[in-house]
């Protein structure tokens, strides 16, 4: 599958609020056409304007890119922190130690957080596909650039896009194994062995008609789709994603790193 198509096929599948906030590949291939035949026309006066306007498109991409990671970063640590807090409540509440023990409101407490953990899980997965899908089209467009103008913009942005904020998924991969963890440590261990389903299961139980679900295993699937498409590794590849072993994602296999090839 071609990138483009990928790239229309990953904004229908992710949530519908992000939809704008991914790279602009049609508008900036068209300022390559059209970059590309004014190097070949009217002189470097037209060429340099065309230039101009294409790095400015991509400076403002990037801004957007920075922007909505930042925000959304910002928004999970607050969240992870108040999920945190709210299993504390409930422990502390209606637990078995808890100041009013209360099997029932245990259970149904413990079930809307279960099921607020699963979708904060799936939007930060969606997140960390959000900067290998943009990060993937700006290195596809520069070398299209390249190639069709002659020109040399793609070494210099890829080193300039490398420290950008949107590109840096560290703490959002920390943050995912972290709820991992306390799923493992809160909800699975609380059931007995025999009964105790795989955590790819009771996650797609706990979000039975949410989409977050589908749309977290649709991004899982377009980062192998992205891995498998080329055999070649180069100094503009993204890194192994630094996921946890978790069932669901060793299921897709995020091993080795996306090519651009």
């Amino acid at each position: 599958m071609k990138f483009g198509k990928r790239l229309k096929q990953q904004m229908q599948e992710t949530l519908p609020e992000w939809r704008d906030k991914f790279l602009s590949y049609k508008e900036l291939k068209k300022l390559v056409r059209f970059v590309s035949s004014s190097s070949s026309s009217s002189g470097s006066l037209e060429f340099g304007k065309a230039e101009a306007e294409f790095v400015y498109l991509l400076n403002n991409e990037i801004d957007k890119f920075n922007a909505f990671f930042m925000e959304k970063e910002e928004d999970f640590i607050i969240r992870h922190k108040e999920l945190q807090q709210r299993i504390q409540r409930v422990m502390e509440t209606w637990g078995p130690n808890g100041t009013q023990p209360s099997e029932t409101e245990y259970k149904k407490e413990m079930a809307k957080i279960r099921k607020d953990i699963v979708n904060f899980h799936g939007e930060m997965v969606l997140l960390i596909n959000y900067s290998n899908i943009n990060y993937t089209g700006l290195a596809k467009i520069l070398k299209k650039y390249d190639k069709r103008t002659g020109g040399l913009l793609r070494s210099p942005f890829i080193q300039k896009i490398l420290q950008q904020p949107f590109f840096t998924t560290d703490l959002i991969s920390k943050l995912v194994k972290e709820c991992e963890s306390i799923i493992e440590a809160v909800f699975l261990a609380a059931a007995a062995e025999e009964e105790r389903k795989s955590i790819t299961e009771r996650w797609e139980m706990s979000v039975v008609g949410e989409g977050i679900f589908r749309n977290t295993v649709a991004a899982l699937m377009t980062m192998q789709e992205i891995r498998s498409g080329s055999s070649t590794y180069s100094c503009f590849s993204l890194p192994p994603l630094n996921l946890p072993d978790s069932e669901l994602i060793q299921s897709v296999q995020l091993n080795s790193p996306i090519p651009i090839p």
